[in-house]
C-alpha cells in the first residue's frame, strides 16, 4: 500500500521548477495557472529568485505547492498514472496539507493557490515581527519536549506567554513555537533536560501556536467560501492524525491546524498501521528522511526530477 506526501515550508529554494518546466508542458501549465491565479510572476520568482523575497511566507507556501502538483501533473499526463489507482492514501506537512488535497481533486489548483497566497499573509500579519519565535529541540522525546515548552510559557515575573510544541516530526525532532522569551527560555531548559542541540528557526511567525488565532479567523472565513469536495483517496489530517474524506470536516481541520500542532510522527505511524510501505514525496526531499525515523521499515521516495517521474512510471 502506497501514500503521496507533500512537504512544508522550507523546502523552497531559488531553482525550483525550471527543470521540470523546461521538459514537460505540463509542468509548465500548472506553473501559468498560479500565475494566473495570484496574479504575480511567482514561477519567475521561483526560478530567479531573489532568495529574500521567496522565502517570504505568502510567496514560499504557494511556490512549494506549485512544485510539487507540477511534478504530479506531469507523472499523471506522461505516465498515465491515476492517483486514485496508485495511492491509498494523501498526506502534507503543514501547508503540504493543502498540496495533497489539491493533488487528491478535493481543491482545483486555482483555489489552492489563492487559499495559500491568504494563508501565507494571514500567518504573517497575525504577529508582529519579532514577537514570535520557532526552534526545533533534538534528542528529546515528544513528551519532554512539550513539557520544555509547558514550563518555559511562565515568565520569570510569574506572567503566563505562549510555548508549545508544533510540529511533532518524530525520531527526537520536536519544534516549538510562542513568543520569542518564552521559546528562547525553552532552549535553554531543553539542553539542561538533555536535549543534543536546541536551534532557532530562520522563520518569520510562530506557526502552529496560538499566537496564529488572528489568521486561523481569516482562514475559516476562506475556506467557507472555497469550493472543496471529497478527496479521491483519504488524506490523513496534521491536526487529528486520522483519515478523512468529508469537505466540511476537512474545512475545519484545516482551521485547527493554523493553531493546532501537526502531528506528523502519530499520522505516520497510523498510515503504517493502516498497511502503508510506501510513502513517495512529491517535489521535495524533506520527509522521507522523517519518515524513516518514525517508520524504519518503510520504504520511502522522492519525486523531484524528470528522471525520478521516469523512474517511478516503471515501478508503479
Amino acid at each position: 500500500m502506497r501514500a503521496f506526501i507533500f512537504p512544508g515550508q522550507g523546502s523552497q529554494s531559488v531553482g525550483m521548477g525550471k527543470a521540470l518546466a523546461d521538459a514537460s508542458p505540463a509542468a509548465r501549465e500548472v506553473f501559468g495557472e498560479v500565475d494566473d491565479a495570484l496574479g504575480q510572476s511567482l514561477f519567475r520568482l521561483m526560478t530567479q529568485g531573489p532568495e529574500e523575497a521567496l522565502v517570504l511566507t505568502e510567496n514560499a507556501q504557494p511556490a512549494i505547492m506549485a512544485n510539487a502538483i507540477a511534478t504530479l501533473r506531469v507523472l499523471e499526463r506522461e505516465g498515465g498514472i491515476r492517483i486514485a489507482e496508485k495511492a491509498a492514501f494523501v498526506a502534507g506537512h503543514s501547508l503540504g496539507e493543502y498540496t495533497a488535497l489539491c493533488a487528491a481533486g478535493a481543491i482545483d489548483l486555482t483555489t489552492t493557490a489563492l487559499l495559500l497566497k491568504t494563508r501565507g499573509q494571514a500567518m504573517q500579519a497575525a504577529v508582529p515581527v519579532g514577537e514570535g519565535a520557532m526552534a526545533v529541540l533534538l534528542g528529546l522525546d515528544f513528551e519532554a519536549a512539550a513539557a520544555v515548552a509547558a514550563d518555559a510559557a511562565q515568565a520569570p515575573d510569574g506572567t503566563q506567554e505562549i510555548c508549545a510544541a508544533a510540529n511533532d516530526n518524530g525520531g527526537g525532532q520536536v519544534v516549538i513555537s510562542g513568543h520569542t522569551a518564552a521559546v528562547e527560555r525553552a532552549m535553554e531548559l531543553a539542553k539542561e533536560r538533555g536535549a543534543k542541540r536546541a536551534l532557532r528557526l530562520a522563520v518569520s511567525a510562530p506557526f502552529h501556536c496560538a499566537l496564529m488565532a488572528p489568521a486561523a479567523e481569516v482562514m475559516a472565513k476562506a475556506l467557507a467560501e472555497a469550493r472543496m469536495q471529497a478527496p479521491l483517496v483519504p488524506l490523513y489530517a496534521n491536526v487529528s492524525a486520522e483519515p478523512v474524506t468529508d469537505p466540511d470536516t476537512i474545512r475545519r481541520l484545516l482551521v485547527d491546524q493554523v493553531t493546532g500542532m501537526v502531528r506528523w510522527r502519530e499520522s505516520v505511524l497510523a498510515m503504517e498501521q493502516a498497511g502503508v510501505t510506501e510513502f513517495v514525496e512529491f517535489g521535495g526531499k524533506v520527509l522521507g528522511p522523517m519518515i524513516k525515523r518514525i517508520a524504519p521499515d518503510a520504504t520511502t521516495r522522492s519525486v523531484v526530477s524528470m528522471d525520478d517521474i521516469e523512474t517511478l512510471v516503471k515501478d508503479l
